[in-house]
């Protein structure tokens, strides 16, 4: 009996330091999350995403977070060139397809899943009040045709195409098109909005005033949830892929004549840095592959943001407490618990 109790008591010591390996290996994976950089675009869904994910990797998966705030372009080339940030949660890779797609195939960026926002695209949206009062007005050449109808806000005697700010993808594209549609010798001219607030600024001042707008924008955003703008249609044939991502997507000096085209099919996705990939741990790659947002919802929130002035954080806290059937699909239980004792 003696030799049973002793062999029933070394067994249960050899199960306790089993079972305390390997929670202390769990810990350690946990642990080897170390530093991640999130990159946080410097647009209101792109600030909000990038909280979202930081907050998920710091509660969630024990990761110490850190942000890099830039635009598309600035965001991508440190990605490609010195592997930072290790996220970029909502990448317009229109601007940078061909750079994204070469960092893939050479092993230094990951491309996670087809879009993190359903229904998210891009290209030139006028004001609801200028489609209903001119019904006529269907494609880029019949508003090329009226400048009249969308006074310049600094000069009237010419018609305003309001662009991106600098450093966004948008802003090089946009700007291309306009000469590719020969704008300026049709009585036009750009519309630099200076910044994001600028750009939605010109479109709520206009929406509300019952004026006339037509420029670059884009959903999700808080201004689609709350305004009703038109995405335009360009009246033309794709113009071919040389022509959108060596010329269009370019510096006006490495895109000396653009051609007429529509706009380039909207991808958007999140990208991560190999080293990311190996580092953070499989779960958190699983989170980062399932999250994808029902674009209803976050223009809800992008509107959460601009009516009570919330920056990404809070909007990413408001969003786990208000939405908790969507984001703890993305995540384990015992991960979910993590994060709701966390915030």
């Amino acid at each position: 009996m003696k030799n049973i109790i002793l062999g029933l008591g070394v067994l249960a010591v050899a199960v306790a330091i089993f079972f305390g390996v390997k929670k202390e290996e769990k810990a350690e994976v946990v642990a080897d999350c170390g530093k991640v950089v999130v990159g946080e675009m410097n647009w209101a869904s792109g600030e909000f995403l990038a909280r979202l994910d930081g907050l998920i990797m710091k509660e969630g998966y024990g990761c110490e977070v850190e942000y890099l705030t830039a635009g598309t372009m600035p965001q991508i080339t440190s990605m490609n060139e010195k592997g930072t940030p290790d996220i970029a949660s909502e990448m317009w890779a229109n601007a940078a397809a061909v750079a994204i797609d070469a960092a893939i195939q050479e092993n230094r960026l990951v491309k996670l899943n087809p879009s993190p926002i359903t229904g998210a695209g891009e290209g030139w949206m006028m004001s609801a009040a200028a489609a209903a009062a001119h019904p006529e007005l269907k494609t880029i050449d019949d508003i090329i045709a009226r400048p009249d109808l969308f006074p310049h806000p600094e000069d009237p005697s010419k018609g305003g195409l309001h662009t991106c700010p600098s450093g966004w993808g948008c802003q090089l594209s946009t700007n291309n098109l306009f000469r590719a549609f020969d704008m300026e010798a049709k009585g036009w001219k750009l519309v630099d909005p200076g910044s994001a607030a600028g750009l939605d600024g010109s479109i709520a001042k206009a929406v509300e005033r019952g004026e006339n707008w037509v420029g670059y924008y884009w959903s999700p955003t808080a201004i689609i949830g709350k305004y009703d703008m038109k995405l335009l249609d360009f009246g033309v044939k794709w113009g071919g892929d040389d022509n959108w991502h060596k010329c269009v997507v370019k510096p006006e000096q490495e895109c000396a004549t653009p051609k007429k085209t529509r706009w380039v099919d909207s991808e958007v996705y999140s990208v991560v840095t190999d080293n990311f990939k190996k580092s953070a741990g499989p779960d958190a790659m699983k989170y980062m592959k399932k999250r994808i947002y029902p674009g209803n919802v976050m223009n809800s929130m992008l509107v959460y943001m601009t009516d009570n002035q919330a920056e990404g954080e809070d909007a990413a806290i408001e969003f786990m407490k208000k939405h908790e059937k969507v984001w703890t699909k993305w995540v384990s239980s015992s991960v979910a618990k993590k994060i709701k004792a966390g915030i």
